[in-house]
């Protein structure tokens, strides 16, 4: 009777190992969870190094968030700090009233929308494109080229901005002089220059952007193509009815996620860029922090101002999201 016992509960244990997750689903939800887990130990080991990385360098820091609502100083302890004026609202309402915050702000949602408003489409255009070459030698090498700005420091671009775009001797504005025409200021005046702004951002970023859509493009189902070719539909009509629809789902989570950052925005690029002349227009709030903050040591103000930077994205990253799953589609939560 031992034996028989025995011999069944290697049978069951054998046939819990074929089982797949799903299969084991019917049965026991604990006994289940304990299942997938001993099988796949290898994958959750491999999540938790991520996950203490997260923990250790991106949320024990969250701590000293509280510098927003307290007087800092360097000699004291978080703890000791004492609340800032106005229930500890005292710096938030200082930012608020600093024209150079409220310039910054100004700036940085403007600078972002025209991001994308105007640079948006662009690598989507150009997967399109791409993905229409049949020389595939040709390809590579127009992807090689397009993704070789994304490896250029922003330093190394506005050097090479100084030499095409400067008013005395920028090669742009040597030929418009040799056809005749007048010096434009692209780097010193203020409506030119944001102009310049967002066209050095797109040709630096939509090579590199434009790799997510084409591998999403690439995990359409070729039967579709050949199914359309039967029907006689012609390349532009693929591209419209079959691409565009199947890359859907891509776009609107970078859309979301690119709304979501609509008030971030990264120091190189506007830092490299700025300069005195066109500073109403170039300052935004990457670059008040650290003028404020490093340079001016407000650390306080500053701190105010990046948490109000943070949770102002992620109530337009979940506005985003809501809006998109209203329209039909999944989101990103």
């Amino acid at each position: 009777m031992a034996d028989t016992e025995s011999k069944k509960e290697n049978k069951t244990a054998k046939a819990e190992k074929a089982a797949s997750p799903a299969e084991l689903s019917g049965r026991n939800p604990k006994r289940t969870k304990i299942v997938y887990a001993k099988r796949y130990w290898q994958l959750y080991v491999l999540l938790a190094l991520p996950l203490i990385y997260f923990f250790i360098f991106k949320y024990v820091p969250m701590v000293y968030v509280s510098i927003a609502f307290k007087k800092y100083s360097i000699v004291q302890k978080l703890w000791q700090m004492p609340l800032a004026k106005n229930f500890g609202f005292e710096y938030f309402i200082k930012a608020f009233k600093n024209k150079d915050f409220l310039y910054a702000l100004r700036n940085t949602v403007f600078l972002n929308l025209l991001d994308i408003i105007a640079g948006f489409p662009v690598p989507i255009i150009f997967a399109l494109i791409l993905n229409e070459l049949r020389l595939k030698r040709f390809k590579k090498v127009v992807q090689t080229i397009t993704y070789m700005p994304h490896f250029l420091s922003w330093v190394i671009i506005y050097g090479l901005a100084l030499q095409l775009f400067a008013p005395a001797n920028g090669l742009i504005n040597i030929l418009i002089q040799n056809l005749g025409g007048n010096t434009i200021h692209f780097l010193d005046n203020g409506p030119t220059w944001v102009k310049t702004y967002i066209g050095l951002g797109i040709w630096q970023s939509f090579g590199w952007n434009s790799i997510i859509y084409l591998a999403a493009i690439a995990g359409i189902s070729p039967e579709l193509y050949e199914a359309a070719s039967v029907d006689g539909a012609g390349r532009f009509q693929k591209m419209w009815h079959i691409t565009l629809p199947g890359i859907r789902s891509t776009i609107v989570v970078l859309l979301i996620l690119a709304l979501g950052n609509i008030l971030g925005s990264g120091f190189d690029r506007p830092f490299a860029l700025q300069n005195n002349l066109v500073m109403k227009n170039a300052e935004v709030i990457a670059t008040f922090v650290y003028k404020y903050g490093i340079k001016g040591l407000q650390f306080s103000l500053t701190t105010a101002v990046g948490l109000f930077q943070s949770i102002a994205n992620v109530i337009f990253l979940v506005l985003a999201n809501w809006f998109s799953r209203n329209m039909g589609e999944r989101g990103i939560m």
